[in-house]
Protein backbone atom coordinates (compact mmCIF):
# COMPACT_ATOMS: atom_id res chain seq x y z
CA UNK A 1 0.00 0.00 0.00
CA UNK A 2 2.60 2.38 0.84
CA UNK A 3 4.27 2.21 -3.06
CA UNK A 4 0.59 2.57 -4.00
CA UNK A 5 0.26 6.25 -1.89
CA UNK A 6 3.56 6.86 -3.05
CA UNK A 7 2.67 6.88 -7.05
CA UNK A 8 -0.98 8.62 -6.49
CA UNK A 9 0.87 11.79 -4.23
CA UNK A 10 3.09 11.67 -7.72
CA UNK A 11 0.03 11.83 -9.70
CA UNK A 12 -1.53 14.38 -7.17
CA UNK A 13 1.42 17.08 -7.64
CA UNK A 14 1.11 16.87 -11.50
CA UNK A 15 -2.38 17.02 -11.21
CA UNK A 16 -2.08 20.23 -9.41
CA UNK A 17 0.60 21.50 -11.92
CA UNK A 18 -2.22 20.66 -14.49
CA UNK A 19 -4.95 22.53 -13.05
CA UNK A 20 -2.96 25.83 -13.90
CA UNK A 21 -2.14 24.59 -17.44
CA UNK A 22 -4.14 27.51 -19.82
CA UNK A 23 -5.05 24.36 -21.80
CA UNK A 24 -6.81 22.48 -19.10
CA UNK A 25 -8.37 25.65 -17.60
CA UNK A 26 -9.87 26.53 -21.45
CA UNK A 27 -11.61 22.92 -21.67
CA UNK A 28 -14.29 22.85 -19.57
CA UNK A 29 -14.99 19.52 -19.46
CA UNK A 30 -11.37 18.51 -19.37
CA UNK A 31 -10.78 21.06 -16.00
CA UNK A 32 -13.50 19.42 -14.13
CA UNK A 33 -12.20 16.54 -14.33
CA UNK A 34 -8.93 17.86 -13.77
CA UNK A 35 -10.31 19.09 -10.60
CA UNK A 36 -13.06 16.06 -9.65
CA UNK A 37 -9.35 14.06 -9.65
CA UNK A 38 -7.46 16.32 -8.02
CA UNK A 39 -10.14 16.68 -5.08
CA UNK A 40 -10.10 12.71 -4.92
CA UNK A 41 -6.20 12.37 -4.55
CA UNK A 42 -5.92 15.49 -2.16
CA UNK A 43 -8.23 13.37 0.55
CA UNK A 44 -5.85 10.55 0.23
CA UNK A 45 -2.93 12.24 0.22
CA UNK A 46 -3.57 14.39 3.41
CA UNK A 47 -4.28 11.54 4.87
CA UNK A 48 -1.19 9.33 4.00
CA UNK A 49 0.87 12.69 4.83
CA UNK A 50 -0.75 12.52 8.21
CA UNK A 51 -0.21 8.55 8.48
CA UNK A 52 3.32 9.27 7.68
CA UNK A 53 3.77 11.60 10.56
CA UNK A 54 2.10 9.13 12.93
CA UNK A 55 4.53 6.61 12.59
CA UNK A 56 7.07 9.12 12.85
CA UNK A 57 5.42 9.84 16.03
CA UNK A 58 5.17 6.72 17.40
CA UNK A 59 8.94 6.05 17.16
CA UNK A 60 10.03 8.86 18.77
CA UNK A 61 7.62 8.39 21.80
CA UNK A 62 8.69 4.51 21.64
CA UNK A 63 12.38 5.60 21.54
CA UNK A 64 11.81 8.33 24.51
CA UNK A 65 9.86 5.85 26.76
CA UNK A 66 12.44 3.60 26.19
CA UNK A 67 15.15 6.12 28.05
CA UNK A 68 12.71 7.51 30.39
CA UNK A 69 11.16 6.70 33.85
CA UNK A 70 8.80 7.76 36.34
CA UNK A 71 5.85 10.66 35.20
CA UNK A 72 7.61 11.14 31.61
CA UNK A 73 7.05 7.15 31.43
CA UNK A 74 3.56 7.06 31.71
CA UNK A 75 3.11 10.58 29.44
CA UNK A 76 5.02 9.00 26.81
CA UNK A 77 3.10 5.78 27.20
CA UNK A 78 0.03 7.76 26.48
CA UNK A 79 1.72 9.59 23.49
CA UNK A 80 2.15 6.04 22.48
CA UNK A 81 -1.84 4.99 22.96
CA UNK A 82 -2.59 8.36 20.81
CA UNK A 83 0.01 7.52 18.16
CA UNK A 84 -1.01 3.49 17.58
CA UNK A 85 -5.05 5.05 17.73
CA UNK A 86 -4.09 7.77 14.85
CA UNK A 87 -2.09 5.48 12.80
CA UNK A 88 -5.43 2.80 12.72
CA UNK A 89 -8.48 4.97 12.17
CA UNK A 90 -5.81 6.89 9.07
CA UNK A 91 -5.24 3.11 7.65
CA UNK A 92 -8.65 2.30 7.65
CA UNK A 93 -9.47 6.01 6.22
CA UNK A 94 -7.16 5.30 3.27
CA UNK A 95 -8.40 1.62 2.41
CA UNK A 96 -11.81 2.95 1.86
CA UNK A 97 -10.47 6.24 -0.11
CA UNK A 98 -8.67 3.54 -2.18
CA UNK A 99 -11.53 1.14 -2.54
CA UNK A 100 -12.79 1.27 -6.32
CA UNK A 101 -15.01 4.69 -7.33
CA UNK A 102 -18.44 4.37 -8.29
CA UNK A 103 -18.62 5.87 -11.61
CA UNK A 104 -21.93 7.67 -10.93
CA UNK A 105 -20.52 9.38 -7.77
CA UNK A 106 -20.28 12.65 -8.66
CA UNK A 107 -23.48 12.67 -10.99
CA UNK A 108 -27.04 13.81 -9.48
CA UNK A 109 -29.80 11.51 -9.50
CA UNK A 110 -33.47 11.36 -11.55
CA UNK A 111 -35.58 9.54 -8.92
CA UNK A 112 -38.67 7.89 -10.27
CA UNK A 113 -41.51 6.85 -7.81
CA UNK A 114 -44.25 4.11 -8.74
CA UNK A 115 -47.55 2.92 -6.83
CA UNK A 116 -46.96 -0.91 -7.80
CA UNK A 117 -49.60 -3.33 -5.73
CA UNK A 118 -52.23 -1.76 -3.56
CA UNK A 119 -54.33 0.18 -5.99
CA UNK A 120 -55.12 3.46 -4.87
CA UNK A 121 -53.55 2.55 -1.34
CA UNK A 122 -50.26 2.11 -3.30
CA UNK A 123 -50.78 5.39 -4.90
CA UNK A 124 -51.18 7.27 -1.55
CA UNK A 125 -47.67 5.51 -0.06
CA UNK A 126 -45.99 6.75 -3.48
CA UNK A 127 -46.96 10.27 -2.04
CA UNK A 128 -45.67 9.41 1.06
CA UNK A 129 -42.54 8.07 -0.32
CA UNK A 130 -42.17 11.40 -2.46
CA UNK A 131 -42.73 13.69 0.78
CA UNK A 132 -39.95 11.52 2.72
CA UNK A 133 -37.17 11.95 -0.09
CA UNK A 134 -38.24 15.69 -0.50
CA UNK A 135 -37.94 16.78 2.89
CA UNK A 136 -34.56 14.33 3.02
CA UNK A 137 -33.05 16.21 0.45
CA UNK A 138 -33.59 19.93 2.36
CA UNK A 139 -32.11 18.45 5.41
CA UNK A 140 -28.78 17.27 2.88
CA UNK A 141 -29.10 20.71 1.37
CA UNK A 142 -29.91 19.23 -1.84
CA UNK A 143 -31.87 20.95 -4.83
CA UNK A 144 -35.09 19.89 -5.80
CA UNK A 145 -36.74 19.75 -8.88
CA UNK A 146 -39.80 17.64 -9.68
CA UNK A 147 -40.24 16.21 -13.56
CA UNK A 148 -43.24 15.36 -14.06
CA UNK A 149 -45.73 13.37 -11.83
CA UNK A 150 -49.15 11.69 -12.76
CA UNK A 151 -52.16 12.03 -9.94
CA UNK A 152 -54.09 9.53 -8.23
CA UNK A 153 -57.62 10.32 -7.40
CA UNK A 154 -57.45 10.22 -3.84
CA UNK A 155 -54.36 12.40 -3.90
CA UNK A 156 -51.70 10.36 -4.26
CA UNK A 157 -49.37 9.22 -7.68
CA UNK A 158 -49.20 6.37 -9.63
CA UNK A 159 -46.10 7.64 -10.68
CA UNK A 160 -43.74 11.06 -9.80
CA UNK A 161 -40.67 12.20 -11.25
CA UNK A 162 -37.87 14.42 -9.81
CA UNK A 163 -34.37 15.35 -9.52
CA UNK A 164 -31.70 15.20 -6.85
CA UNK A 165 -29.31 17.80 -7.13
CA UNK A 166 -25.78 18.13 -4.88
CA UNK A 167 -23.10 16.08 -3.06
CA UNK A 168 -23.19 12.82 -2.10
CA UNK A 169 -26.54 12.19 -3.91
CA UNK A 170 -26.22 9.27 -5.82
CA UNK A 171 -23.65 7.63 -2.97
CA UNK A 172 -26.56 7.89 -0.85
CA UNK A 173 -29.77 7.56 -2.98
CA UNK A 174 -28.58 4.75 -4.61
CA UNK A 175 -29.57 2.25 -2.04
CA UNK A 176 -32.93 3.79 -1.94
CA UNK A 177 -34.01 2.12 -5.59
CA UNK A 178 -35.91 -1.17 -5.02
CA UNK A 179 -39.67 -2.67 -3.83
CA UNK A 180 -41.18 -0.47 -0.72
CA UNK A 181 -43.61 -2.19 1.37
CA UNK A 182 -46.26 -0.65 3.65
CA UNK A 183 -48.59 -2.41 6.31
CA UNK A 184 -51.22 -0.08 7.53
CA UNK A 185 -54.88 0.47 7.85
CA UNK A 186 -55.69 2.37 4.27
CA UNK A 187 -58.35 5.23 4.21
CA UNK A 188 -60.32 3.24 1.70
CA UNK A 189 -60.82 0.56 4.52
CA UNK A 190 -63.92 1.01 6.20
CA UNK A 191 -63.31 -2.32 8.57
CA UNK A 192 -59.70 -0.95 10.16
CA UNK A 193 -58.13 -4.17 8.68
CA UNK A 194 -53.90 -3.67 8.23
CA UNK A 195 -53.06 -4.04 4.67
CA UNK A 196 -49.88 -4.36 2.48
CA UNK A 197 -48.97 -2.49 -0.39
CA UNK A 198 -45.74 -1.43 -2.06
CA UNK A 199 -44.56 1.45 -4.16
CA UNK A 200 -41.25 0.88 -6.36
CA UNK A 201 -38.43 3.28 -6.51
CA UNK A 202 -36.06 3.87 -9.29
CA UNK A 203 -33.22 5.59 -9.10
CA UNK A 204 -31.12 6.99 -12.24
CA UNK A 205 -27.86 8.94 -12.55
CA UNK A 206 -28.47 11.83 -14.85
CA UNK A 207 -26.68 12.11 -17.86
CA UNK A 208 -25.76 14.97 -19.64
CA UNK A 209 -26.20 15.98 -23.04
CA UNK A 210 -22.64 14.95 -23.97
CA UNK A 211 -22.37 11.29 -22.98
CA UNK A 212 -25.69 10.52 -24.25
CA UNK A 213 -26.38 11.87 -27.92
CA UNK A 214 -30.00 11.42 -28.96
CA UNK A 215 -30.57 11.12 -32.97
CA UNK A 216 -33.76 12.87 -33.86
CA UNK A 217 -34.45 10.68 -36.48
CA UNK A 218 -34.71 7.79 -33.52
CA UNK A 219 -37.47 9.64 -31.68
CA UNK A 220 -41.48 9.65 -31.81
CA UNK A 221 -42.89 12.50 -30.25
CA UNK A 222 -46.33 13.16 -29.57
CA UNK A 223 -47.72 15.68 -28.27
CA UNK A 224 -51.85 16.12 -26.49
CA UNK A 225 -53.48 17.78 -23.56
CA UNK A 226 -52.25 17.42 -20.32
CA UNK A 227 -54.78 15.51 -18.10
CA UNK A 228 -55.55 14.61 -14.12
CA UNK A 229 -56.48 12.68 -11.55
CA UNK A 230 -59.99 10.48 -13.58
CA UNK A 231 -58.36 11.45 -16.95
CA UNK A 232 -60.13 14.83 -17.11
CA UNK A 233 -58.30 17.42 -19.11
CA UNK A 234 -56.45 19.88 -17.45
CA UNK A 235 -55.32 22.37 -20.06
CA UNK A 236 -57.04 23.70 -23.53
CA UNK A 237 -53.91 23.37 -25.25
CA UNK A 238 -51.19 20.44 -26.35
CA UNK A 239 -48.48 20.92 -23.94
CA UNK A 240 -47.86 17.11 -22.79
CA UNK A 241 -45.10 15.43 -24.43
CA UNK A 242 -44.50 11.92 -24.95
CA UNK A 243 -40.99 10.60 -26.38
CA UNK A 244 -40.27 7.27 -27.44
CA UNK A 245 -36.74 6.17 -28.14
CA UNK A 246 -37.19 3.98 -31.41
CA UNK A 247 -34.34 1.12 -31.07
CA UNK A 248 -34.60 1.09 -27.18
CA UNK A 249 -38.46 1.35 -26.80
CA UNK A 250 -37.84 3.71 -24.20
CA UNK A 251 -41.25 5.82 -23.49
CA UNK A 252 -41.00 9.36 -21.97
CA UNK A 253 -44.10 10.92 -20.88
CA UNK A 254 -43.97 14.65 -19.09
CA UNK A 255 -47.05 17.17 -18.28
CA UNK A 256 -46.59 18.97 -15.60
CA UNK A 257 -45.48 22.41 -17.46
CA UNK A 258 -47.50 24.36 -19.39
CA UNK A 259 -44.95 24.88 -22.14
CA UNK A 260 -44.61 22.12 -24.81
CA UNK A 261 -40.93 22.38 -24.62
CA UNK A 262 -40.33 22.38 -21.41
CA UNK A 263 -42.04 19.49 -21.15
CA UNK A 264 -40.24 17.78 -23.80
CA UNK A 265 -36.68 19.06 -22.43
CA UNK A 266 -37.72 17.27 -19.11
CA UNK A 267 -38.41 14.33 -21.08
CA UNK A 268 -35.16 14.31 -23.09
CA UNK A 269 -33.36 14.46 -19.33
CA UNK A 270 -34.72 11.17 -18.17
CA UNK A 271 -34.85 9.42 -21.64
CA UNK A 272 -31.02 10.28 -21.66
CA UNK A 273 -30.68 8.82 -17.93
CA UNK A 274 -32.63 6.09 -18.83
CA UNK A 275 -30.33 5.30 -21.85
CA UNK A 276 -26.91 5.95 -19.74
CA UNK A 277 -27.94 3.26 -17.09
CA UNK A 278 -28.70 0.83 -19.82
CA UNK A 279 -25.67 1.34 -21.48
CA UNK A 280 -23.72 1.20 -18.00
CA UNK A 281 -25.69 -2.15 -17.27
CA UNK A 282 -24.58 -3.64 -20.85
CA UNK A 283 -21.21 -2.94 -20.11
CA UNK A 284 -21.41 -4.54 -16.66
CA UNK A 285 -22.93 -7.78 -15.72
CA UNK A 286 -22.88 -6.91 -12.30
CA UNK A 287 -24.77 -3.76 -12.78
CA UNK A 288 -27.39 -5.25 -14.57
CA UNK A 289 -28.20 -7.53 -11.89
CA UNK A 290 -28.24 -4.64 -9.51
CA UNK A 291 -30.79 -2.97 -11.73
CA UNK A 292 -33.05 -5.89 -12.13
CA UNK A 293 -32.86 -5.96 -8.41
CA UNK A 294 -34.22 -2.21 -8.50
CA UNK A 295 -37.58 -2.93 -9.35
CA UNK A 296 -38.46 -6.39 -9.66
CA UNK A 297 -41.83 -7.01 -10.13
CA UNK A 298 -43.22 -4.81 -7.39
CA UNK A 299 -44.82 -7.40 -5.45
CA UNK A 300 -45.17 -7.47 -1.71
CA UNK A 301 -42.63 -10.49 -1.63
CA UNK A 302 -40.08 -8.58 -3.40
CA UNK A 303 -39.34 -5.50 -0.58
CA UNK A 304 -36.20 -3.82 0.25
CA UNK A 305 -37.57 -2.24 2.98
CA UNK A 306 -41.18 -2.14 5.27
CA UNK A 307 -42.59 0.82 6.63
CA UNK A 308 -45.35 -0.80 9.76
CA UNK A 309 -47.37 1.76 10.87
CA UNK A 310 -49.06 0.15 13.90
CA UNK A 311 -45.12 -0.64 15.33
CA UNK A 312 -44.04 3.12 14.02
CA UNK A 313 -40.89 0.53 12.90
CA UNK A 314 -39.18 0.52 9.82
CA UNK A 315 -37.25 -2.04 8.60
CA UNK A 316 -34.63 -2.94 5.88
CA UNK A 317 -33.86 -6.06 5.13
CA UNK A 318 -31.14 -6.08 3.17
CA UNK A 319 -28.66 -5.25 6.48
CA UNK A 320 -31.48 -6.53 9.05
CA UNK A 321 -31.70 -3.08 10.64
CA UNK A 322 -34.76 -2.21 12.44
CA UNK A 323 -35.75 1.40 13.54
CA UNK A 324 -38.63 2.57 15.90
CA UNK A 325 -39.13 5.87 14.20
CA UNK A 326 -41.09 5.28 11.06
CA UNK A 327 -42.68 8.93 12.00
CA UNK A 328 -39.81 10.37 12.13
CA UNK A 329 -38.01 8.83 8.98
CA UNK A 330 -41.17 9.70 6.71
CA UNK A 331 -40.58 13.35 8.16
CA UNK A 332 -37.11 12.92 5.86
CA UNK A 333 -35.21 11.70 9.16
CA UNK A 334 -33.17 8.77 6.55
CA UNK A 335 -29.73 9.59 7.60
CA UNK A 336 -29.24 6.74 10.23
CA UNK A 337 -30.53 4.39 7.75
CA UNK A 338 -28.35 5.75 4.46
CA UNK A 339 -25.54 5.71 6.64
CA UNK A 340 -26.04 1.91 7.82
CA UNK A 341 -26.49 0.80 4.08
CA UNK A 342 -23.24 2.72 3.04
CA UNK A 343 -21.32 1.52 5.55
CA UNK A 344 -22.71 -2.18 4.71
CA UNK A 345 -21.37 -1.16 1.16
CA UNK A 346 -17.86 -0.47 2.10
CA UNK A 347 -17.23 -3.45 4.73
CA UNK A 348 -18.55 -5.48 1.49
CA UNK A 349 -15.97 -3.81 -0.41
CA UNK A 350 -13.39 -4.06 2.17
CA UNK A 351 -13.62 -7.60 2.30
CA UNK A 352 -13.61 -8.06 -1.22
CA UNK A 353 -10.01 -6.08 -1.18
CA UNK A 354 -8.70 -7.77 1.37
CA UNK A 355 -9.76 -11.16 -0.39
CA UNK A 356 -8.16 -10.25 -3.65
CA UNK A 357 -5.11 -9.12 -1.61
CA UNK A 358 -4.68 -12.31 0.01
CA UNK A 359 -5.31 -14.56 -3.18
Amino acid sequence: MLERLRDLEREYLDTEARLADPAVIGDQRRYAETARRYKELEAIVTRARQLEAAHDDLAAARELHAESAGEDRELLRDEIALAEAAIERLDEEIKVLLLPRDPNDDRNVIVEVRGAEGGEEANLFARDLFEMYRSYAGRRGWRFEILGSNPSDLGGFSEITFLLSGDGVWSRMKHEAGPHRVQRVPVTESQGRILTSSATVTVLPEADEVEVQLDPNDLQIDVYRSSGPGGQSVNTTDSAVRVTHRPSGIVVSMQDEKSQLQNRAKALQVLRARLLQREQERQSAELSDQRRGQIGGGGRSEKIRTYNFKENRVTDHRIGLTLYKLDRVLAGELDDVCDALVADERARQLRAAEGQSAA
